[in-house]
């Protein structure tokens, strides 16, 4: 209560509903539909598609790396594996590579690498087979030698080496120029 004696928050509050009361009989305003402009639709249209031409070839590109890198496993498990049984059943184990179907074979187990990638096998030639090349472990853990070059459409790829003394597989990346 104010020292006059009149409480003006009630009369602020009878203030506010007297207008309230006067606006609910006066003419309604326009009121303004909501949607979306052509511009707006437009501008979001662009937006989207642009963002699409960047992050669809990334994709493309992404999944080409992954299969790529994918048969690079491939290849050094097979070999790997190959000199793993070699050492512990005490025979021979061949892995058998045909380049022109890119085609890795050990023991009726076999791998195809994606048809993009180039294969060109380096081995013994006694040990080769028609058009095929062969990477033999020997039981003591030496092997035939020799090594497959994977290569991207790029240029860019890959050697796979095996060490012929000691049956070692290791990979090296390369680019051609």
């Amino acid at each position: 209560m104010w020292a006059t004696g009149t409480e003006r928050p009630v009369f602020a509050c009878r203030r506010r509903a007297r207008r309230y009361r006067m606006s609910t009989f006066a003419a309604a305003p326009p009121v303004a539909i909501r949607g979306f402009t052509l511009l707006e639709l437009l501008a979001a249209i662009t937006v989207v598609g642009l963002v699409l031409a960047v992050t669809v070839p990334a994709s493309v590109r992404f999944y080409d790396t992954v299969r790529y890198r994918q048969a690079v496993r491939d290849v050094v498990t097979m070999l790997g594996t190959a000199r793993y049984a070699a050492v512990n059943t005490g025979r021979a184990q061949d892995v058998v590579i045909d380049p022109r179907s890119r085609r890795l074979r050990l023991n009726g187990n076999s791998t195809t690498l994606p048809a993009a990638l180039n294969l060109v096998v380096h081995s013994a030639r006694e040990l080769n087979r028609q058009d095929q090349g062969v990477i033999r472990f020997y039981p003591e853990g030496g092997a035939s030698g020799g090594g497959v070059d994977i290569e991207r459409p790029g240029g860019s790829g890959v050697r796979i080496s095996v060490d012929w003394l000691a049956g070692r597989v290791t990979q090296v990346p390369y680019a051609l120029r």
